[in-house]
């Protein structure tokens, strides 16, 4: 059976650099995002460097319909899958009271709710005779309470618990769950301007996209449940579970109202899409 990759959030910065990455070790790709045209274009180039089958699908992954819609046509299709990463979710950064209800309702939908319903669908196509490896975008953020970032942090929270009990679960048939929970990302121009508001603790922690494609993928394929890339945040996740959470949410607060302020320039609210992590 010649069976594919499910990505989705396939046009953001995180999504094309596991697309290609797939494609350069041969794998064949079911590609999803919002934008169709987008899509075409990263699915043209992969065919053309690598030569293999690319096949795309636009939905808006908030909606319960355009969800349908796609599990619909992938049935329709014969599509089965040996891995799926789950790499779509949206941050609207900024204070708790000074967010729309749509704004916070998109993260839930998208980050939990999306990423819950793709997963279940996805299991049901699996390739029945290869492991099925599962990669979901977590943050390290989830491994903190986060002011200012508190709707979004606690989102990935949820997926880091869930993938840990749902790869526990599934282990004797074959699948394996990979928590990626990266820092920060240069994704695209507005997760890099917050990035640069951070200074040098932005900096440092920091890592490539590319880079972090090829190793999450190199550890989902051994089995891996977290993967934390680069030393310096890891020891960052180890410092702070030494103290307890409410020092913790205290210093990031006076760490991120300072950077928020000077990334979006007073106060608009910064919304980081499908790949920012």
């Amino acid at each position: 059976m010649n069976s594919s990759v499910l990505i989705t959030g396939a046009t953001g910065g995180l999504g094309k650099a596991f697309a290609a990455e797939c494609a350069s070790r041969g794998w064949n790709l079911f590609l999803t995002d919002l934008n169709g045209a987008a899509l075409a274009s990263v699915a043209a180039g992969l065919n053309r460097m690598y030569g293999i089958q690319v096949q795309t699908f636009a939905a808006d992954l908030t909606g319960e319909d355009e969800r349908e819609a796609l599990w619909q046509h992938i049935e329709e299709s014969g599509l089965r899958f040996h891995s799926l990463f789950n790499v779509a979710g949206i941050d609207y950064e900024g204070l708790f009271n000074e967010r729309k209800v749509g704004e916070i309702r998109s993260i839930l939908r998208l980050n939990v709710e999306s990423t819950v319903e793709t997963t279940r669908r996805a299991l049901q196509f699996r390739d029945p005779v290869q492991p099925f490896r599962i990669v979901n975008v977590c943050s390290l953020a989830a491994f903190y309470p986060m002011p200012v970032k508190a709707v979004y942090a606690s989102s990935k929270r949820f997926l880091l618990d869930w993938s840990l009990a749902l790869n526990q679960e599934l282990r004797s048939t074959g699948v394996t769950v990979t928590a990626l929970c990266p820092a920060g990302m240069p994704s695209n121009p507005e997760v890099t301007r917050a990035i640069d508001a951070q200074g040098w603790m932005g900096r440092i922690t920091t890592m490539n996209v590319g880079d972090v494609a090829a190793r999450t993928i190199d550890r989902a394929l051994s089995g891996r449940t977290i993967y934390i890339p680069g030393v310096i945040n890891q020891v960052l996740r180890v410092l702070g579970g030494m103290f307890p959470p409410q020092l913790v949410a205290y210093v990031i607060d006076k760490r991120w109202r300072k950077s928020y302020q000077k990334s979006s320039g007073g106060g608009q609210a910064l919304a980081h899409p499908a790949a920012s992590k």
